[in-house]
Formats: structure tokens, sequence, C-alpha cells
């Protein structure tokens, strides 16, 4: 109709390259939240913890958010402390991955190296805990023109269980495609004994276990592929480092709980590679590679810990021993990657679970 004009389309917000003042304050933030997130599992006094706020330069719907994350975080580190002395320190590395902006909004992939630092350590223990984890941040545009970090998306399975300074709960894995083959030796908790309990010693086989563990945990071996929920694949590649051999297989065997090999594909792996529960079945009843342990204290160097996180009766997860003392077993894993973490807090963290021990 004459003298109508139409209504101009809404223009569409293109990505432009960040400016090097926004890259520096984008990085700052990131920087200083994570370091003040890990310092809260260090924080044991109740004065302390009452002085945890969130950090400058953050919206204020998240501001309240993490307010709450950072005060249960220094609840658990309460209860550490009282389990094994918890964590004294805290160091955090950010990496920058990329970083992407779009209108009023950034969006910044970083990767958080930390390591929690232990108490009184040993000759034979490891100093610290560490883990690596991938983080997607969201911020948005102050009306100052700088930042504020509005979301953290911490890129975690959900069956795996969490890094220290993550307290989300585990829910439950997809079941494997697998027959029920009888039920499982679920391992005691029961506690050491004063005098600690003495390590079996290994062959050097299982020296190499532990040696690809402690290289692998975070720098994957580009030999083999990642999957989403990684911790079975990790522990695979380990056991073959130390000695174990494939059987043979194909993507028609890849099913069975008998076969235990790695293909260039997924549909030529079998099921016991990189599933929890399939690799429990291969390697305590079919090869008996490995034999049912009473006590998770019972754990030497290079043994196997799983976990059933819902005790639904299916396996969802998979760690290896790197350090053990004469008091403490310290375990390794992917999803997320984590590195010498003691066996008492994994306890702690997660008191439902009921835990499959094995002496490979």
């Amino acid at each position: 109709m004459a003298g109508v004009v139409a209504p101009a389309a809404h223009a569409e917000e293109v990505p432009v390259t960040p400016t090097a003042q926004d890259t520096a304050q984008l990085s700052k933030i990131a920087d200083s939240y994570l370091q003040k997130r890990a310092d809260a599992v260090t924080v044991t006094g109740a004065a302390q913890r009452r002085g945890l706020s969130a950090p400058q330069n953050v919206t204020g719907e998240l501001a309240g958010v993490i307010e709450e994350d950072f005060a249960a975080l220094a609840d658990q580190g309460r209860v550490l402390k009282e389990v094994n002395g918890g964590y004294t320190r805290a160091e955090v590395d950010v990496t920058v991955d990329s970083t992407a902006v779009t209108g009023d909004t950034a969006t910044v992939e970083v990767t958080e190296d930390t390591r929690l630092y232990y108490p009184d350590v040993q000759p034979d223990e490891p100093e610290y805990e560490e883990y690596s984890l991938p983080h997607t941040l969201t911020y948005t545009r102050a009306a100052d023109g700088g930042w504020l970090l509005a979301d953290d998306k911490a890129k975690v399975d959900p069956t795996g269980p969490a890094p220290t300074t993550q307290i989300t709960e585990p829910i439950d894995a997809p079941a494997p495609d697998s027959e029920d083959e009888g039920p499982k030796d679920p391992a005691s908790q029961t506690p050491p004994p004063a005098d600690g309990v003495t390590a079996t010693p290994r062959a050097a086989n299982y020296s190499k276990m532990a040696a690809y563990a402690d290289r692998h945990w975070k720098n994957t071996n580009s030999d083999y592929r990642v999957y989403p929920n990684d911790c079975t694949n990790f522990i695979s590649q380990a056991m073959r480092a130390g000695g174990w051999g494939m059987t043979s297989g194909s993507a028609m065997t890849r099913k069975d709980n008998r076969k235990w090999f790695y293909g260039s594909f997924t549909w030529t792996t079998s099921y016991t590679w990189a599933g929890a529960e399939n690799w429990y079945w291969f390697a305590i009843k079919h090869s008996k590679r490995t034999k049912a342990l009473t006590n998770v204290w019972h754990l030497a160097m290079a043994d196997v810990l799983q976990a059933d996180w819902k005790r639904d009766g299916i396996l969802d997860h998979t760690m290896i021993v790197t350090k053990r003392s004469k008091s403490e077993v310290f375990l390794t894993y992917h999803t997320p990657s984590t590195h010498n973490k003691k066996l008492s807090t994994i306890l702690a963290q997660y008191p439902r679970a009921i835990w499959y021990a094995h002496r490979t």
C-alpha cells in the first residue's frame, strides 16, 4: 500500500574480534574467580567462612549463587580437615583457550589447573592433589563498558566424580549394553588400623601402569581417542601399558564381556575397554586378571577402584592407584582429569557409593 514503509529487519549481531583491553579484563576476572573458588575449600574457621564473598565483576544474580557455593565448599573443607587434615592452600593457573565477543556478551573457554596442597606430608606421599578442568565462562557488558561474569559451566561429565571444588552430585549413568552376570563383590570401607596398611610389593609392570597414569592423567595419549566419560578408557590404557594383552575381537564381538580390545573406531572397540561395568566382568570373571579385594584400604600401587554412585548395581567410574603410603591411598582418574586424590577424601565426599576394589 502506498505510503507505508515496512519496518527494517532486526540486524543480527555479528561476532567481533575482542580488543586487547577486553581480553585482559576477561582473563583477570576468570583468574580472580577461580582462585577464590579453590581457596574456599581451604577455609575451615567459622569466622573465615562468614567472610567468603563473591569476587568483584560478577552479576548480582551470579553473586548469590557463588556465595552459596563458596559456603558449601568451606563446609566441605571443614569436614575434610576432620577426616584427613584437608587442604592448606590452593594454587590455580587459568589458561584462556578462546574468546568470542558478540554484542554485549563474551564467551571465554578456559582451562583451570589447580593444586590443592596437603598438610603434614610424609616422605612417601605427594604434596598435593591436582586436577585440570575446562570451563565455559559467559560475561555481560556492564553499563560502564566493562565486563561482568554471568555464568560458569564446568565441563564435567555428570557420571564421574567431581573434583574437590565441584560439589554437584553425580547422576545416574546410562546402563551398559551387557547381560547380568551375577552378583559383584563389594569392598569394605573400614578405616585402616592405627599402624597403617602395608603395601604389597609389586612387579615392574605395575610400576609401568602407575607411571602411565602419572604421565597421561592430564595430557592424553594421542594414540587413543577420548570418550565423553573417559575414566575406564584411561584405565584400560594403563593396564595395557603394564602388560595386559588384548584379546582377539571384531565389531561382531565388541559387546562380549569375554573380549577386551581397542580399535581405530568405536565400533571396532570392545565395550569392556571403555565401559566401567563391562570392564569389571572382563577383568575379574572372564580373564581373572584381577582379584576382588575385601577392603578398599588394601589397595596397592596400580590396583583399580570402581564405584557404583547410586547403589543401583551399575558401575559408573574407574580409578587407579598412583601412590600409597602406610596410612593413605592416592587415586588418579579421568573425567575430570584428577591426580593423586586421597582415598579418604573420596570416601568422605561420596558416602553412599558402593566400592569395588581390584588387585591387578
